[in-house]
C-alpha cells in the first residue's frame, strides 16, 4: 500500500485569491481525488490555519484543524488528521499556555498528531520549562510530533527526542538544509544525520523541489543526493514518502512527487521501497506509541 505522511487540504485556497477555482484546489475533495489515481490508501493531512496574511496572502483557514478533522472521521481509514498547534504563523506561538492548547487541540478534534512550525532562528522555547512539558504531554497523549524545523533546531530536538522515548518525531521536507547552488550546506546536513542516533526521530522524504536549487529541475539531482545520505543514516524504517499536495503542485505533480522516489532511487531494495511507500506510515498510524523506543 503507499500512503502519504504530508499532504494538507483547506477549505480556501491560502496563497493566492487570484486563482480561478479557490474552494476547490487545496480541497480535501481534490486530495482524495488525487489519492484515489495513484493508488495511495491513507494520508496524514497536515494542518495549517494559514492564509489572509497569516502564512499565506490568500483566503484564510482559521478552521484548518476542524476541517480536515471532519472529514477524517468521516474517512477514518483513509484521513488522519496532525493539526496545527502554535504554528509559527499564529499569534499564540510560544507564548504561555502551550500544554493547555496543545490538550485541547488534540481532544477537541480527535487528533492522530499535530504540527509545529516554528521560525529559521532557534528562540530557545523547546528548551523552556514550558516546551518541556508541551512534548512530555504529547508523549502522555500517545500523538505524532510532525516538526518543520531549521537544523538550528535539531540539538535541542534530539535532548527532547531523548527523554520522550515513546513519542515518534517526523522532520518536515528531508530538514532542509540550505542550499546555495553548489551544494548542500554540510554543518547543516551533519545536524540532520546526528538526529538518526535518536531512534524516535523519523524523516518525511518529501520537498525535493524545496531542496534543490531549482526548484523545477526533476529529478532534483541536488536533493537525490540529499536523500541518499538521510537513507544512509537513517535505515529503511523512519523514512516516510509524503507528496506535500497541493502546496508543491506549481513544481511537481502528484505523481512526480511519488516517482521521484519509485522510478529514480534505484538502489533502494524493494523492501526499503514498500517500507518508505507506505509500509512505515501506516505501522505509525496503526500505534502510535514507540514503546520499544524506536519505529516498527
Amino acid at each position: 500500500m503507499i500512503a502519504d505522511s504530508h499532504c494538507h487540504a483547506w477549505r480556501r485556497w491560502p496563497y493566492d485569491k487570484s486563482v480561478p477555482d479557490p474552494d476547490h484546489r487545496g480541497s480535501i475533495e481534490a486530495l482524495l481525488y488525487e489519492m484515489d489515481t495513484h493508488g495511495v490508501s491513507r494520508a496524514s493531512v497536515v494542518c495549517a490555519r494559514i492564509g489572509d496574511g497569516a502564512g499565506g496572502v490568500g483566503f484564510g483557514n482559521d478552521d484548518n484543524n476542524e476541517y480536515v478533522a471532519n472529514f477524517a472521521r468521516k474517512h477514518p481509514d483513509r484521513i488522519t488528521a496532525w493539526v496545527d498547534v502554535d504554528c509559527s504563523w499564529r499569534k499564540d506561538h510560544h507564548t504561555p499556555g502551550a500544554v493547555e492548547r496543545l490538550r485541547h487541540e488534540i481532544d477537541k478534534n480527535e487528533a492522530k498528531g499535530f504540527t509545529h512550525y516554528v521560525e529559521g532562528k532557534n528562540d530557545g522555547w523547546f528548551r523552556s520549562d514550558e516546551g518541556e512539558e508541551f512534548f512530555a504531554t504529547a508523549s502522555e497523549l500517545h500523538v505524532v510530533a510532525s516538526l518543520a524545523l531549521s537544523p538550528q533546531w535539531l540539538a535541542d530536538l534530539r535532548d527532547i527526542a531523548t527523554a520522550n522515548p515513546t513519542l515518534p518525531f517526523l522532520l518536515h521536507h528531508m530538514g532542509m538544509p540550505k542550499n546555495t547552488g553548489s551544494g548542500h550546506d554540510q554543518g547543516e546536513v551533519n545536524e540532520i544525520l546526528a538526529c538518526a542516533k535518536i531512534p524516535n526521530i523519523g524523516v518525511k522524504i518529501s520537498g525535493f523541489n524545496y531542496n534543490n536549487s531549482k526548484n523545477f529541475d526533476f529529478p532534483y539531482k541536488e536533493s537525490q543526493a540529499l536523500f541518499r545520505a538521510i537513507y544512509d543514516a537513517f535505515g529503511p524504517r523512519r523514512i516516510f514518502w509524503a507528496s506535500d499536495f497541493p502546496a508543491s503542485r506549481d513544481m511537481l505533480t502528484y505523481t512526480q512527487a511519488i516517482e521521484v522516489v519509485r522510478d529514480y532511487c534505484d538502489y533502494l531494495p524493494q523492501s526499503d521501497l514498500s517500507r518508505l511507500l507506505g509500509d512505515n506510515l501506516n505501522d505509525l498510524l496503526n500505534n502510535p506509541v514507540l514503546s520499544t523506543g524506536q519505529f516498527h
